[in-house]
C-alpha cells in the first residue's frame, strides 16, 4: 500500500492544512483553464472539466510525482482541434483512449528515463517559453465581446476595474507570505477579490461569462466510432502526437518540480499514470490532457508536497460542477488572471539573463529557440525535440574535434598510434586522416586504451584502415579494443591483437 499511495505512508509527514487549502486553490484555478482549453479544441466546456477531474484524480493517486497537478491542457487541445472539426467529438474520445494505451506502453517499457537526455538550456527555454505563453493567455481576460460577437479590448471604467482587481490579487499573493504563511496567499487573494466584487456589486468579467460549468458526474461512454482499421488509421497519428506531447510536458514538469522541491519523482510511474488517466478520461467523456505546469506551481508554492492536494483539487472540481456551479460562476476572472500572471512571473527563469555571456553561445541560442517555438507555435513537444536535436548535433561536433593521436616509433621500429577521444560517426574522417599508410613502417599498432568505439561508423572506419594497411602489405594490430567491438570486426579478426585482461567491458546504464 505504501508503494502505491504514499498519501498513507506514515513515514512521511503530511501537512493536511496546506494540502487541503492548496487543493482548493488549484480547483478554483482549474475551472477557467479547463473551459478555455475545451473551447480551443472546439468541444463542450464539460469535456475539459471532466478531463481535469478524471486525469487529476488518477495521476494524483498513482502518479510518480506527488504534488504535481494534471488535467486538460492547451498542448493537447491544439493537437486535437483539427480532428474535432473533421470527425467530431466521438473520434476525440477514441483518440484519447488510444493515446493512454501508448503512454502506458511507454511507461512499462521504461522509456520515461530518456527525459533525462533533455539538456539544461532546453529546460530553460521550455520554462521561459511556457511562462510567456501563460502570461499571454491571460490577455484574453481583458477582452469582451461587442454587439457583433467580436472580441475587443476593454475600455473605460471596465478596464480600470479589471486592472485594479488584477493588481490587488497580485499584491496579496506577493505580500501576504511576508506577513504570514498560515493560509495560502493564492486562495486568500481569490476570496478577498471575490468578496470585494460581490460586496460592492462591481461590474466585471466572471467565470460565468465564459461558460456555464453546471453538470453531473462524468458519464461512462464507449466512443461511438466504427472499430475497424479505417478508424485506427484516422486516430492513430493524433493519438501518437497526443501521447508524445503529454509525456514530454508531464515529464519536463516533473523534472521542474523535482528541482524546486529537491526531491526525485519516478518518470516511468508517471508515464503509466498519465496513460491510465487518459485511457479512463476517454471513456468518461473527457478531452484528454497531461501535467499542468501553472497549476502544479500554484500547488507547490502553496506548500503542498503530498498526493492529498491533487486529490482534493480533483474532488472539489467535481463538487463545483455538480453542486456549486452557480457560486463558482460568480468568481471574478480578475482574481484568476492575477493569480496566473504571478505564476508566469514565478515560472520564468530570470536567472537565465545572468548566464548570457557566461554560457556557450550555442546553449544560449538553443534556449532562445526553444522559448520562441513554444511561444509562437504553442507546440512544446516540437520545441523540446528541436532543442534536443540541436544540442545533440552540437555535442557531436564538439566531440568530433576532440579525437587525436599520439604517434611514436619504438626501439623495434614499430609505429604506435595512441588514440584519444571517442570514435563515432562525427569523428571518423578526422580519425582516418591521422594515419600515413604509405609512409608507416611494416608493423603498426593502434592503441585504444584512451578511446572508445561508439557506433557502427567507428567500426567501419576501423575496417577501412585495416584494409588499407593490408593492401599495402603491412601488419597492423589493434590493442585495448573492447570485446563488443572486436566481435563486430569480422573482416579484421585475423590481424587483431588484443590484451583481453586489459580490455574494458562497457555496460549500458539502466534505470534502477
Amino acid at each position: 500500500m505504501k508503494q502505491v499511495l504514499s498519501l498513507f505512508d506514515l513515514s512521511k509527514k503530511v501537512n493536511y492544512k496546506n494540502e487541503i487549502l492548496s487543493g482548493l486553490t488549484v480547483a478554483l484555478a482549474l475551472v477557467p483553464e479547463a473551459i478555455a482549453f475545451a473551447l480551443i479544441a472546439g468541444l463542450s466546456p464539460l469535456t475539459g472539466l471532466y478531463a481535469a477531474f478524471t486525469i487529476g484524480l488518477i495521476t494524483s493517486v498513482f502518479g510518480g510525482r506527488p504534488g504535481m497537478i494534471s488535467g486538460a491542457t492547451g498542448a493537447v487541445a491544439v493537437v486535437i482541434v483539427s480532428l474535432a472539426k473533421s470527425h467530431g467529438v466521438e473520434y476525440i474520445f477514441a483518440t484519447v483512449v488510444l493515446a493512454g494505451i501508448i503512454q502506458m506502453t511507454a511507461g512499462f517499457l521504461k522509456l520515461g528515463k530518456f527525459i533525462r537526455l533533455v539538456p539544461h538550456p532546453v529546460m530553460f527555454g521550455f520554462v521561459n517559453g511556457l511562462a510567456i505563453v501563460i502570461f499571454m493567455a491571460q490577455m484574453s481576460s481583458f477582452k469582451v465581446e461587442d454587439a457583433s460577437g467580436v472580441l475587443t479590448w476593454m475600455q473605460g471604467s471596465q478596464l480600470y476595474i479589471m486592472l485594479a482587481l488584477v493588481l490587488l490579487t497580485m499584491l496579496i499573493i506577493w505580500g501576504l507570505p511576508k506577513l504570514t504563511k498560515v493560509v495560502p496567499a493564492s486562495l486568500t487573494a481569490i476570496l478577498v477579490v471575490t468578496a470585494i466584487v460581490l460586496g460592492l456589486g462591481l461590474e466585471t468579467k466572471t467565470v460565468g461569462d465564459i461558460s456555464s460549468i453546471q453538470g453531473g458526474f462524468p458519464p461512462f461512454h464507449i466512443p461511438n466510432v466504427p472499430f475497424n482499421l479505417e478508424t485506427l488509421s484516422i486516430i492513430f497519428p493524433y493519438a501518437l502526437i497526443v501521447a508524445g506531447v503529454g509525456l514530454i510536458e508531464s515529464l519536463l514538469t516533473l523534472n521542474l518540480i523535482d528541482e524546486i522541491t529537491e526531491t526525485r519523482g519516478r518518470s516511468n510511474k508517471e508515464a503509466i499514470a498519465q496513460g491510465m488517466a487518459n485511457f479512463v478520461t476517454g471513456l468518461f467523456s473527457g478531452m484528454g490532457g497531461c501535467a499542468m505546469i501553472g497549476q502544479s506551481l500554484i500547488n507547490i508554492s502553496s506548500g503542498a508536497r503530498a498526493r492529498l492536494s491533487g486529490i482534493v483539487a480533483s474532488v472539489m472540481l467535481l463538487v463545483f460542477i455538480m453542486f456549486g456551479a452557480e457560486y463558482i460562476e460568480q468568481m471574478p476572472m480578475a482574481a484568476l488572471t492575477g493569480l496566473m500572471i504571478m505564476v508566469a512571473i514565478g515560472t520564468f527563469e530570470w536567472a537565465s539573463f545572468k548566464v548570457i555571456g557566461k554560457m556557450p553561445t550555442h546553449d544560449i541560442i538553443v534556449g532562445i529557440l526553444v522559448a520562441a517555438i513554444t511561444v509562437l507555435l504553442h507546440n512544446l513537444a516540437l520545441a523540446v525535440l528541436i532543442g534536443v536535436i540541436i544540442s545533440a548535433l552540437v555535442f557531436a561536433w564538439e566531440n568530433a574535434k576532440r579525437i587525436r593521436a599520439r604517434k611514436y616509433v619504438d626501439e623495434e621500429g614499430v609505429k604506435h598510434y595512441e588514440i584519444f577521444g571517442p570514435l563515432f560517426f562525427g569523428s571518423v574522417q578526422a580519425f582516418s586522416e591521422k594515419f600515413d599508410v604509405i609512409g608507416d613502417p611494416e608493423k603498426v599498432i593502434i592503441d585504444f586504451k584512451e578511446s572508445r568505439v561508439n557506433d557502427m561508423s567507428g567500426i567501419e572506419a576501423l575496417n577501412k584502415i585495416t584494409e588499407r594497411y593490408l593492401k599495402a602489405g603491412k601488419e597492423i594490430h589493434l590493442r585495448h579494443l573492447s570485446p563488443d567491438c572486436r566481435k563486430l570486426l569480422a573482416n579484421a579478426e585475423k590481424i587483431i591483437d588484443v590484451n583481453i585482461i586489459e580490455d574494458p567491458t562497457y555496460k549500458i546504464a539502466t534505470e534502477l
